[in-house]
């Protein structure tokens, strides 16, 4: 099978706007028919679990060993990168893709996942910056929510916020702590800045769900009256 009809394949069921989709496109299209065989979807799903855990690890051996560690964070990002964005890509390839399955699993270990990493900021983090981890984990569940509401309103699911998705913000993130390992205390600022970002970027999302969900109201409301006059 050729690349192009792989590609076609494995992202028929969705749309990406971010920035970087086409590369990372171009790589996944590469990487999936060279995955082994025993590595299943959900072995994908505990790989980018374990890079999670790696990004968790890399903060705590900064705290606790040398700043260096924190470029351990890296590796563990594209760990997680390569298990999040290949295992339900594996499935379709392989044609035993779980539709809803997959969309808990997907959700779930994100959320495990951002969990992880707003702890190890908490961890590393000093003084009021602690509390910075905090808000970033729940802007980033605020942003989870709004994905989920989108997709029952339009039944299309995206996971991009425009140009940014997952894989831009795991990119800045890993800018954001070689920065730190070089300027300690920048990272601080650096999560401050994201936070206040992710803050607006919701208030607009929230702001198109709200809209999407007036006009799917209002198609709704059309419909039943014409459904009525018509019996």
């Amino acid at each position: 099978m050729s690349d192009e009809k792989i590609n076609k394949k494995l992202f028929q069921d969705r749309k990406r706007t971010n920035i970087l989709s086409n590369p990372e496109q171009r790589l996944i299209t590469y990487l999936v028919p060279r995955i082994p065989n025993w590595i299943t979807s959900d072995g994908l799903t505990a790989i980018g679990l374990f890079g999670s855990f790696m990004i968790l690890g890399s903060f705590l051996l900064a705290e606790y060993v040398h700043i260096n560690y924190l470029l351990l964070g890296i590796i563990g990002f594209f760990v997680q990168w390569f298990g999040d964005s290949l295992d339900g890509r594996i499935a379709f390839y392989r044609n035993k893709s779980r539709k809803w399955y997959g969309f808990a699993l997907d959700i779930v270990m994100d959320w495990v996942s951002t969990v992880f990493i707003g702890l190890g900021y908490v961890l590393y983090a000093q003084g009021d910056f602690k509390y910075l981890g905090f808000t970033l984990v729940a802007l980033y569940g605020w942003a989870m929510i709004i994905s989920q509401l989108r997709y029952r309103i339009t039944d299309k699911y995206t996971i991009d916020a425009g140009v940014v998705g997952p894989t831009e913000i795991r990119v800045i993130i890993s800018a954001v702590l070689v920065l730190e390992v070089f300027v300690p205390g920048s990272l601080n600022y650096s999560v401050l800045g994201i936070c206040i970002i992710l803050f607006f970027i919701n208030l607009g999302d929230t702001k198109n769900l709200l809209k999407l969900g007036d006009l799917k109201d209002a198609e709704e409301k059309a419909a039943k009256l014409k459904e009525g006059q018509q019996s």
